[in-house]
């Protein structure tokens, strides 16, 4: 089935977009069962979102963060998702669930593992890569084909080489997934991604029916 795409004119539009869809999830997924489940992103896109959402969420009573990926670093590394999160997003009140990178990958993804379990995530924000990757599936790894929760992953392609991401088939069982792309470095990777699915772009693999893609128009220019 073709990509569901939606279109903002510049980053800012886009992250001003996705906050707002972000903070409707959260309140329907807690009208409909009581809680909300979350899966954050990393990258500069997903940040400039989460910076937004403080102003415009008061309650985070019952709200769930968990991520998709994460380096196995220190929290306090800038290269850790989560403390790039924690930097921009005070979240009172909401639960947070990061993934305890500095347990290494396998020891680490065992335990998110038995973290999350068979909760479903009610709503899953992802970034791309121009290569087409998403949190820490990168193209014709053998980790596309891990099940489970979570995995590990020790020869990333992209630096820092350790990392835990949540496994495909887990990232699919989500509700809803939002992959937000900016840039032109983006274009081709999601020009390919609404073609058939394919394991050199991982993001091509997500599940369609569930997908959103929000991009810029440098990432998907309008026809």
């Amino acid at each position: 089935m073709p990509l569901q795409l939606v279109r903002q004119p510049d980053p800012e539009s886009l992250a001003r977009h996705a906050a707002r869809d972000l903070i409707a999830s959260i309140q329907q997924a807690r009208e409909a069962r009581g809680v909300a489940h979350v899966c954050l992103a990393g990258g500069s896109t997903p940040m400039r979102c989460y910076e937004l959402l403080d102003s415009q969420l008061d309650d985070w009573t019952n709200v769930h963060l968990w991520y998709g990926d994460e380096r196995c670093v220190p929290y306090d590394d800038p290269e850790s998702n989560h403390g790039q999160v924690k930097e921009r997003l005070r979240a009172r009140g909401a639960t947070w669930h990061p993934m305890p990178g500095t347990l290494g990958p396998a020891e680490g993804a065992l335990e998110y593992s038995k973290e999350l379990g068979p909760t479903v995530l009610d709503i899953t924000h992802l970034g791309m890569g121009p290569d087409g990757h998403t949190a820490s599936l990168f193209p014709n790894h053998p980790l596309l084909s891990a099940h489970g929760v979570a995995a590990g992953i020790t020869d990333s392609p992209k630096p820092p080489p350790q990392r835990i991401t949540l496994t495909l088939p887990k990232l699919n069982e989500s509700r809803r997934i939002v992959l937000l792309a900016t840039g032109e470095g983006k274009s081709e990777a999601l020009a390919r991604a609404g073609a058939a699915p394919d394991r050199a772009i991982p993001v091509s693999l997500l599940d369609r029916s569930k997908l959103l893609v929000m991009a810029d128009y440098a990432a998907a220019p309008p026809s």
